[in-house]
């Protein structure tokens, strides 16, 4: 689905990725990408739900913020993403440029629970793909500006222990959530109240 600019970016920055991965790079110092399958996932159903007002809070080097905005520009809607490290926001809106999406897509450098402060909804679709153990504050952060029927996908609920975020969302009567098992998990969560 995605067109060849955009994907032409994405398949340069799986080729990085996979080489930091056998370099035996850090967590710390890799991009730490989505999976394909899961990014492609992501995008497909930004464009069966009509998403257009989409967060991503954790948006590395800008894969999974090329797949939200290509789904985006589609839905004639927009991404804003943050990122913690500077210089890895920099790259990300590079990339951004480079697909041809800066227009429906930009990350913010700076510390996620700040910047969400500032940003009006309501969110249509958040996607959380952050330090794991912040996954709980940034859902707080923004449950109240996500639309009703809006969705909150976090990535790595299976490879990583996120059980605190997961408790979180089960016990609140205003979320529906189920854990998808897709590559490293996604905890699929809808707004119902």
């Amino acid at each position: 689905m995605l067109d060849a600019r955009a994907k032409a970016v994405i398949d340069r920055l799986y080729e990085e990725d996979a080489a930091q991965r056998a370099a035996g790079l850090p967590t710390s110092q890799r991009t730490r990408n989505v999976d394909r399958e899961s990014g492609e996932w992501l995008n497909m159903l930004i464009r069966a739900t009509g998403a257009k007002n989409i967060l991503e809070i954790g948006s590395s080097n800008a894969v999974s913020t090329i797949l939200l905005a290509d789904a985006a520009r589609a839905n004639g809607g927009r991404v804003t993403g943050t990122e913690i490290i500077p210089e890895r926001a920099a790259e990300a809106n590079r990339n951004l440029t480079e697909a041809g999406l800066d227009d429906v897509a930009t990350v913010i450098a700076g510390n996620a629970l700040e910047i969400t402060a500032g940003l009006e909804g309501p969110f249509d679709l958040v996607f959380i793909d952050a330090e794991k153990d912040d996954y709980s504050a940034h859902l707080l952060a923004i449950i109240d500006r996500v639309r009703p029927g809006g969705l909150i996908l976090a990535d790595n609920v299976v490879s990583h222990d996120v059980s605190t975020y997961q408790k979180l969302v089960r016990e609140r009567d205003d979320l529906e959530t189920v854990t998808i098992p897709l590559n490293r998990g996604i905890e699929f969560t809808m707004k119902v109240g």
